[in-house]
C-alpha cells in the first residue's frame, strides 16, 4: 500500500547547505567504523575466550541481525520525523553499543558482546537509513555517505587490530578510539540543519516506472556490496587461519580499495559484477593454496568490487527514489547490501559438505552469471517488463 505523501517538519532547510554536510559526515565514518572495530577482533575473541567457530561467525551475523529491521523502520521514520533527528538518537546508540562491547571484553561475557553487536546493528542501521539521506540532502552528493562509510570500515578494523596487539587489556583498550569518533562526530553534526522538504507533486505512473527499475536493476545487485568485502576479511582470514595484524590489514585494505576505487571511478552493474568475480577467483586459488600474499590480493580485487557496486547502488537509489522517500529507498538498498554480511556464516554452513575454495568458485560462477544478465538488461533496458523475484519485504512502497 502506498504511503500517503507527508509534509516535512516545519524546520526544513534548502538542500546543499555547503560544509555543514561535510561536518555530519563524520557520523557515517563512525558508523563503518564501529562495524569493522569488531571484525578485526574475531580472531582474539576465538583465542581468548575459547569460543567455538560457529560462535565467533555468529556474533558476526547478528550485527545483521539488527540492522536490517532497523534500516527497514529508520527510512520511512527519518521521512516522516526527518532524518537529523533519527541520525542523531541512532549515534547515540552507537556509542553505547560500543561501550556494551568493552564491558563484555573485560568480563569475558558472551552474553555482552551479542547485546553490544546486536545494537551496533540497531543503530549502524538507523545511521544508514537516515544519515545517507540527509547527508546526501545537505552536501548534493550521492557519493558521500558511501565515500565515509567505507573510511570508516577500513580504518576501524586496522586500529582496533594494531591496539588488540600491543596495548593492554585489548578487549576494551581497542574500543576506546571509537567512543571518541562518536561524541566528536556528534559534536559535529549538531550543527548541520535539518532537509526534509514539503513533498512534490508526482506522477504515480512515474513513480511505479521508476521503482520497477530499482528493484530489477538496483536491489538485486546490492548483496554483492558485502559479499565480496566479508568474503575478503572473514572468510579467507579464518581459512588460512592468519594472525591478528594481517587480518587488520585484510579489513582495512577491502574497504580501503573500496574507496579509492569509489571516489576515482564511475560504476556499472556489470562492471562490479566481473571484478567481484575476478576477487573470488583469486580468493579461491588463495584458499586452495593456503597463499597469504595472493590472498591480500584477492582482498583488494574484492575491494574494489565492492567500491564500484557501492557507487553504483547509491547513485542510482538516490537518481531514483521520490524526494521524500529518499531515506525510506535508501534504507531498502542498504538492507539488500547487508544480506550479503551473511556469506561467511553461510559459507561456514556448507563447508561441512565442500572445501571452500569450491563454494569460492561456485561465487564466482553466480557472480558472472548475474553480469551477463545484467549487461543484457543495460542493452535492453525496458523492453519487456519482468516478473519481479527480489524478497517482497523489500518491494512494498
Amino acid at each position: 500500500m502506498t504511503t500517503p505523501p507527508v509534509t516535512a517538519p516545519a524546520t526544513a532547510v534548502p538542500v546543499a547547505t555547503g560544509t555543514r554536510g561535510a561536518r555530519a559526515a563524520w557520523i557515517m565514518l563512525a558508523s563503518g567504523w564501529s562495524a569493522n572495530q569488531f571484525s578485526a577482533l574475531l580472531g582474539a575473541y576465538r583465542s581468548r575466550f575459547g569460543l567455538t567457530e560457529s560462535t565467533v561467525t555468529g556474533l558476526f551475523a547478528v550485527y545483521v541481525v539488527g540492522l536490517i529491521p532497523a534500516l527497514l523502520i529508520a527510512g520511512p521514520l527519518a521521512d516522516r520525523r526527518g532524518r537529523r533527528r533519527v541520525a542523531l538518537v541512532a549515534l547515540a546508540l552507537n556509542v553505547l553499543s560500543t561501550l556494551l562491547l568493552m564491558v563484555g571484553g573485560a568480563w569475558g561475557a558472551t552474553w555482552l558482546l551479542l547485546s553490544g553487536r546486536f545494537l551496533t546493528g540497531v543503530s549502524a542501521g538507523a545511521l544508514l537509513a537516515a544519515g545517507s539521506a540527509w547527508i546526501k540532502e545537505l552536501s548534493d552528493s550521492p557519493r558521500r555517505p558511501g565515500l565515509f562509510v567505507s573510511a570508516g570500515f577500513a580504518t576501524g578494523g586496522l586500529v582496533a587490530a594494531l591496539i588488540a596487539q600491543w596495548a593492554p587489556w585489548p578487549m576494551v583498550t581497542a574500543y576506546v578510539p571509537h567512543v571518541v569518533l562518536g561524541v566528536a562526530a556528534g559534536w559535529l553534526a549538531l550543527a548541520a540543519p535539518e532537509t526534509g522538504r514539503p513533498t512534490p507533486v508526482h506522477s504515480p505512473e512515474a513513480h511505479e516506472h521508476t521503482g520497477h527499475r530499482f528493484r530489477r536493476t538496483v536491489l538485486p545487485l546490492a548483496p554483492w556490496v558485502f559479499a565480496a568485502p566479508t568474503i575478503g576479511f572473514v572468510t579467507l582470514p579464518s581459512t588460512l587461519h592468519t594472525g591478528l595484524i594481517l587480518t587488520g590489514v585484510a579489513t582495512a585494505v577491502v574497504p580501503g580499495t573500496g574507496l579509492l576505487t569509489a571516489r576515482r571511478v564511475r560504476s556499472t552493474p556489470t562492471a562490479g559484477l566481473l571484478v567481484v568475480a575476478a576477487g573470488t577467483a583469486t580468493a579461491a586459488v588463495a584458499a586452495a593454496t593456503e597463499n597469504e600474499p595472493l590472498a591480500l590480493l584477492a582482498a583488494i580485487v574484492l575491494g574494489a568490487g565492492y567500491g564500484l557496486s557501492l557507487t553504483y547502488g547509491l547513485t542510482r537509489t538516490a537518481a531514483l527514489a521520490p524526494a521524500h522517500q529518499l531515506a525510506r529507498w535508501t534504507a531498502r538498498f542498504w538492507t539488500a547490501a547487508y544480506l550479503g554480511m551473511f556469506t561467511p556464516y553461510v559459507l561456514t554452513l556448507l563447508g561441512h559438505v565442500t572445501t571452500t575454495p569450491v563454494l569460492l568458485t561456485a561465487i564466482t560462477l553466480l557472480a558472472l552469471a548475474h553480469a551477463v544478465l545484467s549487461s543484457r538488461q543495460v542493452e535492453r533496458p525496458t523492453r519487456r517488463r519482468t516478473r519481479d523475484t527480489f524478497p517482497q519485504f523489500l518491494q512494498k512502497r
